[in-house]
């Protein structure tokens, strides 16, 4: 049996779930998500535990997958998700513009990152971004195509990384450093 597909999914007040066919919709206070389940997992909701049940060994695959998926979504609409980000770099800074973070990245022009629906982004002390939401996939993928504009350069560590990131700085040319 799949240990995690095993583990029941705590519901708490204020969380509705609603299954029919393979779609789950979970709505709460953070907003609503929608689901997609195997259709060979099913669900059983009772005293608000939700557990997932596989008909046999065949989708055992499948079985920690929905449950993970299912219990991202309930920690989403609850407590949400978030990411923070650090702009490491002589110059580089970020502003929040209405609908969209303008960065200024040491390229010879500014950088415009429109922010998609259901994501919030705070900018803090301009070098600091704090990316959160309902949906675990969509933060995450929001963090990743922000740090992709200028990612971390191995040799000077200047660029936008993950705050918590550990970086191995690579050394450059010996010849440099021997004054040869």
């Amino acid at each position: 049996m799949s240990r995690i597909g095993r583990k029941p999914i705590p519901i708490p007040a204020g969380v509705k779930i609603n299954s029919a066919g393979g779609k789950v919709e979970v709505q709460g206070p953070k907003g609503k998500l929608l689901v997609l389940v195997p259709t060979q997992i099913k669900l059983e909701q009772k005293d608000g535990i939700l557990t997932a049940v596989r008909d046999n060994e065949d989708h055992r695959a499948l079985h920690g997958l929905a449950r993970a998926l299912l219990a991202n979504a309930v920690t989403g609409v609850t407590t949400g998700f978030k990411k923070e980000l650090d702009i490491v770099g002589v110059g580089y800074r970020a502003e929040l513009k209405g609908k969209s973070v303008a960065f200024a990245l040491g390229k010879s022009h500014p950088i415009s990152f429109d922010i998609p629906e259901g994501i919030q982004v705070t900018v803090d002390k301009q070098t600091h971004i704090v990316v959160s939401g309902a949906d675990k996939a969509q933060v995450g993928q929001v963090a990743a195509d922000m740090r992709s504009l200028r990612p971390p350069d191995p040799y000077k560590q200047k660029g936008v990384r993950i705050t918590g990131e550990r970086l191995k700085k690579k050394a450059g040319k010996a010849g440099a450093k021997a004054g040869t």
